[in-house]
């Protein structure tokens, strides 16, 4: 993770620069349109907690930009690739989580530095996270 606590207040991180905490919920609850109506993703998120990982995922992802640490205060260290070993993550798992990530960040109109700069992290990370090979 970077930074340390307060990071949010600096003007010159990517989280401030492209419009703080409003920015990245409305990525995470479009990502989560997407996620509902696949039948490959949904299964794999808490129907009855969809809140929850709402802001679960917007924290974490406002705290690897810059913004306020409440993520690793409330959960401690991410360890996200321990996080999603319960789950079957499977190539065709990991591809359609970016297309549902690539429609919501391509909704933001980021700046094109600002967007290619979150989507190589986007893409790296669900990369990281295939655990089992395709079908």
């Amino acid at each position: 993770m970077r930074g340390g606590p307060g990071r949010g207040d600096a003007p010159d991180t990517f989280w401030r620069q492209i419009g703080g905490r409003p920015t990245f919920e409305r990525l995470v609850r479009r990502f989560y349109e997407g996620v509902r109506t696949d039948d490959v993703l949904w299964p794999m998120y808490p129907e009855n907690d969809l809140e929850g990982a709402i802001q679960r995922l917007t924290g974490f992802l406002e705290q690897y930009w810059g913004g306020p640490t409440a993520y690793s205060d409330e959960r401690g260290h991410p360890r996200l690739r321990m996080r999603h070993m319960p789950f079957t993550v499977t190539p065709e798992a990991r591809d359609r989580w970016l297309l549902h990530m690539r429609a919501a960040v391509d909704d933001l109109e980021l700046s094109p530095l600002h967007d290619a700069t979150l989507w190589d992290y986007l893409e790296r990370a669900a990369h990281a996270m295939v655990n089992a090979p395709g079908a």
